[in-house]
């Protein structure tokens, strides 16, 4: 027999996630405690990501922005925190329409949620690439949105990749995976 708690499940607001101390995101109503601070290697990677981009996209600042950990705010009961996200066009405090890359960098604690959860989400939301990468085996799964849905176009170790957009860039795994 299933307990209430399954029966009955809350169903949170962005207001009340607003009230909440310590780090969550919200998913259509439902909490997700993130996993405690990350570790060394995955905000290494996660700064070094940012900074490979951030420095491409300076001449194209006025129209799209990396940010690392920002909140997007998706929807009255929808708030995720992706670890690093291109946008393009003005973001005032929160991101408030779709990104055009969200880098999300897996551990063993969030690999469910990153492979699953979060996979479908985004692909829900039309987001036109999804990075997953993998700093324990030094491994990079990219998806691009294509026909109503993700399609890989990339996995493997490290390579220059493209991504297309207003403002398109790469990243260089390699370069990534030789500092860490």
């Amino acid at each position: 027999m299933e307990g209430l708690a399954f029966r009955y499940p809350p169903h949170y607001s962005v207001e009340d996630y607003a009230k909440w101390e310590g780090d969550w995101e919200l998913i259509e109503g439902m909490p997700y405690a993130l996993a405690p601070s990350p570790l060394a290697k995955h905000q290494q990677i996660s700064g070094l990501i940012y900074r490979y981009i951030a420095e491409q996209l300076e001449s194209c600042f006025e129209e799209c922005q990396v940010f690392s950990e920002l909140d997007w705010i998706l929807s009255e009961d929808t708030v995720v925190r992706p670890d690093v996200v291109v946008v393009c066009g003005r973001v005032e405090d929160f991101i408030k329409r779709t990104p055009e890359v969200i880098f999300e960098v897996v551990s063993p604690l969030t690999v469910r949620k990153d492979e699953r959860l979060k996979f479908y989400l985004y692909e829900k939301e039309r987001v036109p690439y999804y990075v997953m990468v993998y700093p324990e085996i030094k491994k990079v799964k990219i998806f691009k949105f294509k026909e109503d849905k993700y399609q890989k176009v990339f996995e493997g170790k490290g390579s220059l990749i493209k991504f297309e957009s207003v403002c398109p860039f790469e990243v260089d795994f390699n370069w990534i995976w030789q500092r860490v």
